[in-house]
């Protein structure tokens, strides 16, 4: 037991003033004898000794009352087991991602967490509140009320590495108590395995009773015909037994198409056919889970001339002219020394077909292409320098040519998963009518291969980045050396090679992916693109690139849906922003990362078990209670005790 005044019980000496007067009060008696009173001998007897009793217990209770008045003034208390922490700050993490969504007993995951916060807070507590992507240092229940109710789902996953680098860099001169709540979707166990126990974390972490969810992935087109797309929708299913959905299909906010999807399986994919023209709308489904992945945003740009050139001798490029028809392409061909470089910004592809070797000015031209979103094909020449090839190639990633073999290979080996070959196959073939080549390169490549020979070599790889993509031969494929060109594999190769990667298909950008994107736009000095939706716009961070225009949009926009790009009030082109699909998956709860922390199951108990376990026991409310009670029980012996 501990005083907050200790040197108030120094008045405890006052408790020999009773004594005293109890002991001054003590007289003797002398016994004299009288005829007359001699029968009241035995009830003098009687009466002295009660006497004593009386003022025995009057001098106990004397002492016992001033005894607690003194202890009260001291104000004893016992002292917490956890004391030392009752001035940490608190700090309160709240998950607001799309997961949260999700459906417990008592509503969405988010919106209970939020209703408790509200609720079971006490008004006085200071706290810093941290969500995904907005922090309020040194504030209270009431000043947060209105940011808590009006908190959204958030697009930025939840990341808790990052939101405790944060509280970290938030220097106090007092230890934290932080409280997590989230529903651990994603949650692994290098996210916590850096959090300071000493920093006193709990966990909450609420469970959703629904855990199916069917989600929305991609957009693609499957096959391009003559007036027609016909246009796929992959879905995956999370859970068991999911009853049918239905998925409807809009442009422009009217309804194209709709059907009735069972889920005999986790993957499905849906086919649409839509009129062979602009699209810009999304695809739609009903589900009882989340609702941030039930709908995908696109948009399908006006059919295009694709812009292609070949840089190579016309006898050796001539089969190109066959495969890029003038209903699609734009197609032409020059040789090296008629070559007019000022033509090459204005092509979505440039093939070097079999040149002996890449001068340095071209060199130079071809990497800013690239960089501004052009696909570049290379093709070697048996006459090809290594070490040109090699010094060239070295600008775009890490694949290194060899010397050149003088062997007859067969090309035996697909890669049907590769973006080049997509849709092309109904089904995977393993037997056909082998190309082969005479000569060939030695290719190193840490990519993946495209089309490979028999001996697992690679024939065609590719190096592909978020613009544009290098697609790499390894040995020529003129006639002589090669019988490819008769091969059914060439056209849709170089069909895919051809294209542009972001004007033909499905234009369905993720936000938070920080892909640049290339706009055909010829824009004077001090115009700026503005992108804008139906509800927001935003500038994004843009760079003039001869006529290009290169955009960034970092994290913006912060809501799915389609938005268009207009310079002033000029409309430039349509474009469709979605949300990352990494949420999806209820089943990704792990709590045992959570383990080794403390747990609750709501935020009125850890605050309760903050202020049991820090609040000191005040108990000198008991003795001026006992204090009262000695001086009834005085009262009392006074007035009944004879």
């Amino acid at each position: 037991m501990h005083f907050k005044h200790p040197e108030i019980l120094y008045f405890l000496f006052l408790l020999i003033v009773p004594i005293l007067v109890h002991l001054f009060q003590l007289r003797r008696f002398k016994i004299s004898y009288f005829t007359n009173v001699r029968f009241l001998k035995e009830l003098s007897i009687q009466t002295r000794k009660s006497s004593k009793i009386k003022k025995r217990l009057l001098l106990a209770t004397r002492l016992l009352l001033l005894t607690c008045i003194i202890l009260a003034f001291a104000q004893p208390f016992f002292e917490a087991k956890d004391s030392k922490n009752a001035s940490n700050e608190m700090y309160i993490i709240l998950d607001n991602s799309f997961s949260m969504q999700a459906k417990g007993k008592k509503g969405e995951l988010l919106k209970r967490a939020v209703q408790e916060l509200l609720e079971n807070t006490p008004e006085t507590t200071q706290f810093s509140l941290l969500t995904n992507t907005e922090n309020y240092w040194n504030t209270d229940i009431k000043a947060s009320k209105s940011a808590l109710q009006n908190l959204n789902y958030s697009a930025t996953p939840f990341e808790l590495p990052s939101i405790m680098a944060k509280i970290k860099a938030h220097k106090s001169a007092h230890k934290k108590d932080i409280v997590i709540i989230t529903d651990a979707v994603g949650l692994a166990e290098k996210d916590v395995k850096n959090i300071d126990t000493e920093e006193k974390p709990y966990f909450i972490i609420p469970e959703a009773e629904q855990k199916n969810n069917i989600a929305i992935d991609s957009v693609f087109i499957n096959q391009t015909l003559e007036n027609f797309y016909e246009l796929s929708v992959n879905l995956s299913a999370y859970g068991e037994d999911f009853k049918p959905v239905s998925m409807a299909l809009y442009n422009q906010n009217k309804l194209i198409a709709k059907t009735i999807i069972k889920f005999d399986a986790k993957k499905k994919k849906i086919n649409f056919t839509i009129p062979k023209e602009a699209f810009h709308g999304y695809v739609t489904i009903e589900d009882n889970g989340l609702t941030y992945d039930n709908k995908l945003y696109f948009s399908i740009s006006k059919n295009k001339k694709t812009n292609v050139l070949s840089i190579g001798e016309p006898e050796k490029s001539s089969f190109l002219s066959r495969i890029y028809t003038s209903s699609e392409f734009n197609y032409n061909n020059y040789s090296i020394n008629s070559l007019d470089y000022n033509s090459l910004d204005k092509q979505n592809t440039i093939i070097l077909n079999e040149l002996a070797e890449v001068p340095q000015a071209l060199q130079t031209t071809l990497k800013a292409f690239v960089a501004k979103g052009g696909n570049l094909v290379v093709i070697p020449s048996e006459k090809s320098s290594v070490s040109n090839l090699n010094t060239f190639l070295s600008n775009f990633g890490k694949v290194q040519f060899g010397v050149l073999e003088n062997k007859s290979k067969l090309i035996t080996k697909i890669n049907f998963d590769h973006p080049l070959f997509s849709g092309v196959f109904e089904n995977k073939i393993t037997n056909f009518q082998y190309p082969k080549t005479t000569n060939s390169f030695a290719i190193s490549s840490p990519y993946p291969a495209v089309l490979s020979y028999e001996d697992q070599s690679v024939f065609v790889t590719t190096i592909q980045n978020p613009v544009s993509g290098i697609t790499i031969f390894s040995a020529p494929i003129n006639t002589t050396n090669s019988n490819f060109q008769q091969s059914p594999l060439i056209v849709p190769l170089f069909y895919k090679m051809g294209q542009n990667n972001q004007k033909t298909g499905v234009n369905a950008l993720t936000i938070g992916n920080n892909q640049p994107y290339f706009v055909d736009v010829l824009l004077t000095k001090d115009a700026i693109l503005e992108v804008k939706g139906n509800e927001d716009s935003f500038i994004p961070i843009q760079q003039i690139l001869n006529n290009k225009v290169k955009l960034t949009f970092n994290d913006f926009p912060e809501t799915a849906g389609n938005y268009s790009i207009f310079d002033k009030k000029e409309w430039v082109e349509n474009l469709s922003f979605n949300y990352k699909r990494s949420e999806s998956d209820l089943s990704q709860v792990n709590t045992n990362v959570v383990s080794d922390f403390k747990t609750a199951d709501t935020i009125s108990t850890i605050f309760n078990t903050l202020q049991t376990e820090r609040t000191d026991s005040q108990i000198w409310k008991w003795f001026v209670i006992f204090a009262l009670l000695f001086l009834a029980l005085e009262m009392a012996i006074i007035k009944f005790v004879k």
